[in-house]
């Protein structure tokens, strides 16, 4: 019972880190965006607003490997918990073959509730301020765009 226990808490670990690491790119992908609007703001060149969009994108991206990551690590725990004494062999490895369950891909983790509730809001948030902030430039090629 001893080796099961330490495996679980190794496994454990793992998921805390991967919860910890999820809530820090959330922190950072508001701090980048807010820092990439201050550069953008009406004494500086305000096409600098558009590149908010990017680490919106890259940190959603990311955030939702660390989420498939936890996920294939819970997996990996119920397993373990299920195991014999005698059969532990303190294996951390996960992969969607071992675990083919469908929350295990990565496309349920970059459109879970968890993310999609926090960057997709985050991501409009960024086109409004972008539409907003480049008005004036967005009318000057729709208006080339109608004469032309």
């Amino acid at each position: 019972m001893e080796m099961k226990l330490k495996h679980l808490e190794f496994i454990q670990g793992i998921i805390t880190r991967m919860a910890n690491n999820s809530f820090m790119l959330k922190g950072w992908a508001v701090t980048l965006v807010a820092g990439i609007f201050a550069l953008s703001s009406k004494d500086s060149d305000q096409l600098y607003s558009i590149i908010s969009i990017i680490p919106v994108i890259a940190f959603w991206g990311l955030d939702s490997y660390y989420l498939l990551q936890e996920r294939l690590y819970r997996s990996l725990y119920n397993k373990v918990k299920d195991l014999e004494e005698n059969s532990i062999d303190f294996s951390l490895k996960t992969s969607y073959d071992k675990f083919p369950f469908k929350e295990n891909r990565y496309s349920r983790c970059l459109f879970s509730k968890t993310e999609l509730w926090f960057y997709l809001p985050l991501f409009l948030v960024c086109l409004a301020v972008i539409i907003f902030v480049n008005i004036d430039n967005i009318q000057i090629c729709i208006k080339n765009i109608i004469n032309s």
